[in-house]
């Protein structure tokens, strides 16, 4: 006959003998009303299967990129070979205003700068998963405090919002700074630099994954490199983002535009560019 244990409160036929102190509830804890061993299935990791074999050289070769060049303060990087570029320091042929109506954005020398009142910009084309490069400054000298200085927003899918905020001087709320997902997250760190000086954004965007019977099957996840440091590691929205609440998914196409926010600042942009990624 199998031996019995108490664990998590219960006795279960077949347990070991010996079980780690965290599985083991006191007396007056709530009693957990799973076995054991279903519970060590559902939180048992799924290991991939690879069908190609060790060394095998009928395998594919990754398709050649020739990378860009990184920015400085002084000059725009380029993009790699393989990249869409959103904005190549010319025009802004790419986009739109939200509404449709023409870009009403200005354009600089190298760059494009948010026209405050203009109304938001989105991509003409539409995309899904993506690698997503942007480069970014707020005014200087910054003007007001909060919520005020440099605010503007990179919108993955036009729904899940990368606040853009002068953060290096200026104080706000913890998922409202720079690098945060907003309203859900806060960077890791602060990496942000002065007013006036570029920053970089490097975003690896996973849409959500939804069924025909429009259940959500997987949610978004964003990664993102602020300024070459980790700031956001593989986060899932909990759905689109909004200013102090968090709406649920609804089902959306695979593919929508990038967004870029007007709030008011005349916030700076240059050196766009976008890979996008194999479904898998």
């Amino acid at each position: 006959m199998l031996a019995q244990k108490s664990i998590l409160g219960r006795s279960v036929p077949g347990a070991p003998s010996a079980l780690p102190p965290a599985l083991v509830l006191k007396s007056g804890q709530m009693r957990i009303r799973y076995l054991l061993p279903l519970a060590l299935t559902a939180f048992a990791a799924s290991v991939p299967v690879i069908k190609w074999k060790t060394g095998d050289r009928s395998r594919p070769l990754p398709a050649m990129v020739t990378p860009g060049e990184p920015s400085t303060q002084e000059h725009a990087g380029t993009a790699p070979s393989d990249a869409v570029q959103l904005f190549n320091g010319r025009d802004l042929s790419a986009w739109q205003q939200h509404n449709g109506k023409p870009i009403a954005w200005k354009l600089g020398d190298g760059y494009f700068e948010v026209a405050p009142g203009a109304g938001d910009i989105v991509t003409k084309q539409p995309f899904g998963d993506c690698q997503l490069h942007v480069e970014w400054a707020t005014p200087n000298p910054a003007h007001g405090s909060d919520q005020e200085p440099g605010n503007s927003g990179v919108y993955l899918h036009s729904l899940y919002e990368i606040q853009v905020l002068e953060s290096n001087r200026n104080k706000t709320y913890a998922d409202g700074q720079a690098g945060a997902i907003y309203c859900q997250y806060p960077p890791l760190v602060n990496p942000a630099r002065p007013p006036g000086e570029w920053q970089t954004y490097d975003i690896v965007f996973h849409g959500p994954r939804f069924s025909a019977d429009a259940k959500l099957l997987e949610p978004a996840t964003v990664t993102l490199l602020f300024n070459g440091v980790l700031a956001q590691d593989h986060v899932m929205p909990t759905g689109p983002t909004d200013y102090m609440k968090r709406p649920p998914y609804k089902v959306t196409p695979p593919k929508l535009p990038l967004l870029l926010q007007d709030h008011g600042q005349p916030v700076r942009y240059r050196n766009i560019w976008i890979r996008e990624l194999p479904a898998e």
